[in-house]
């Protein structure tokens, strides 16, 4: 009895045992599988050592590889399920609209794009922040409420970047984009009367899409906060900026991804992408009119005060 239970073990085991060269390969291909996927996991969790090229993240990734190699080998003969088990995983997150096999792609991408091409961060460092310049007037001009500045907003949606597959986290975003490029690529500079600093609304701004920096910051912020974005003013000597709410330093290499190689190649083509980290960690992306694309260089890069539109 117990030798028949033995026998009909072993012909069950031996069912599931892969003949050799192909153990070895589909070992080193679920080896691949796995690691890429850890991997991103552990470059977007832990923090960066600041090695030059990358070699903290080389040697986690060397590390991975021998660890799963070493792992894998000692169960080879359980591997045609654990690969079996790894590819229906994928196909339902394919499937459901979940983690897929376009996410291990994109986030793989967007990944090693960021390691070979690393935005430009900045944190905010100030002793103590001055008063935001004529807040009550330009917090009354972001009109985002206005019918003409969310109409304005959706044609700007509906022209550029609509197409735009895969990124469903970063949709918002994009739309954000899309405000940005309609508005910067029109944008015609204008000075104020001599000796009067003149605050155009929103609305007012639309008209002409002309007008001066704080003008161009009224209108980048009100259409953004009218489509679901969060947009804050920067205040500098003699100027004022705005930015875009981007979140985390992993949501930043997705849209440093996003800029670089999907919606603005050829304006941010071997240019950095510049941001601000503030003192929670949160990522603010450069909107400023002086940039073809989002997170241009800064025009002045001392700060002196700050007003977030949330």
């Amino acid at each position: 009895m117990v030798q028949t239970q033995v026998s009909q073990f072993r012909k069950l085991y031996d069912r599931f045992t892969i003949p050799k060269p192909w153990d070895r390969i589909l070992i080193l291909s679920l080896n691949v599988l796995l690691t890429i996927p850890l991997f991103i996991i552990l470059h977007q969790n832990l923090k960066k050592l600041g090695w030059p090229i990358f070699l903290d993240r080389l040697l986690i990734f060397v590390c991975l590889v021998g660890l799963l190699q070493l792992i894998l080998t000692l169960l080879r003969k359980v591997t045609f399920i654990s690969i079996a088990l790894y590819l229906i995983f994928l196909f339902w997150g394919t499937l459901i609209g979940g983690y897929g096999f376009r996410e291990v792609f994109e986030d793989y991408q967007s990944m090693l794009y960021a390691m070979q091409d690393n935005p430009y961060p900045q944190d905010i460092v100030v002793d103590k922040l001055l008063p935001f310049p004529n807040k009550t007037k330009i917090t009354k001009a972001i009109d985002f409420d206005s019918p003409k500045v969310r109409n304005f907003a959706l044609m700007a949606i509906n022209k550029h970047f609509k197409n735009t597959e895969g990124y469903q986290e970063y949709s918002n975003i994009i739309q954000c984009f899309a405000v940005f490029k309609e508005i910067n690529t029109l944008w015609n500079y204008v000075h104020d009367p001599v000796g009067h600093e003149y605050i155009a609304t929103a609305e007012e701004s639309i008209n002409y899409l002309s007008g001066d920096c704080d003008d161009h910051s009224i209108l980048m912020a009100a259409t953004i906060k009218s489509i679901g974005g969060i947009p804050r003013l920067i205040h500098t000597p003699g100027h004022i900026y705005p930015e875009l709410y981007i979140g985390t330093q992993k949501d930043m290499e997705n849209v440093n991804y996003l800029i670089k190689k999907r919606l603005f190649p050829n304006e941010s083509k071997h240019q950095a992408i510049h941001y601000h980290i503030d003192e929670r960690g949160n990522v603010w992306l450069n909107l400023d009119y002086t940039a073809k694309y989002p997170g241009g260089p800064f025009m002045k890069e001392e700060i002196l005060s700050a007003l977030t539109l949330n």
